[in-house]
């Protein structure tokens, strides 16, 4: 199973410590994580299934490509980390 860590941010509006969930896609991975934690898919993907801009992804350090399907390959053993990027002064 791939291994989805959040960015500490997160943990304001959801639970986020790591979770080991099944998936050949980032669009499989993120569903298992939205069955567990239902909140965070407003946080990370826009009404049409789409990353928000402020979203980054990155399967084994390597960023994703697809941010609009979420098409990116995810191995068993892929470590994945969602990092929602902050802002202001």
């Amino acid at each position: 199973m791939a291994t989805v860590t959040f960015t500490p941010n997160l943990a304001r509006w959801a639970e986020t410590s790591a979770m080991d969930v099944a998936g050949d896609s980032l669009a499989d991975v993120l569903e298992a994580v939205f069955v567990e934690r239902p909140v965070l898919r407003g946080y990370l993907l826009t009404d049409q299934g789409a990353l928000r801009k402020h979203v980054n992804v990155y399967i084994d350090a390597e960023s994703i490509g697809d941010r609009q399907r979420l098409t990116d390959r995810v191995a068993a053993d892929s470590k994945v980390f969602v990092a929602q990027a902050l802002s202001g002064g």
